[in-house]
């Protein structure tokens, strides 16, 4: 989940970024986050039950990997 601010510029700005899961704070200076992580955007279609819905979300380090542990197929690392 991210917050933003409204600059002078009238452009959002993002201040904070809060991991959906644990909502854990990961602050952002200068645009840029003080930690990495997990942004999701998924516009569902048309043969789904969330016809044309646009869900975000975004996760910590921590909560992505305790997501992937729980696959039953794990995911693909290079």
């Amino acid at each position: 989940m991210r917050q933003y601010q409204i600059c002078e510029l009238k452009k959002n700005e993002t201040v904070k970024i809060v991991c959906n899961m644990c909502k854990k704070e990961i602050d952002v200076v200068d645009g840029i986050p003080q930690e990495d992580v997990l942004s999701v955007e998924k516009r569902w279609g048309y043969f789904s039950g969330k016809d044309n819905e646009v869900h975000r979300f975004d996760l910590c380090e921590e909560c992505y990997d305790k997501l992937i542990r729980s696959f039953g197929i794990p995911a693909e690392k290079e």
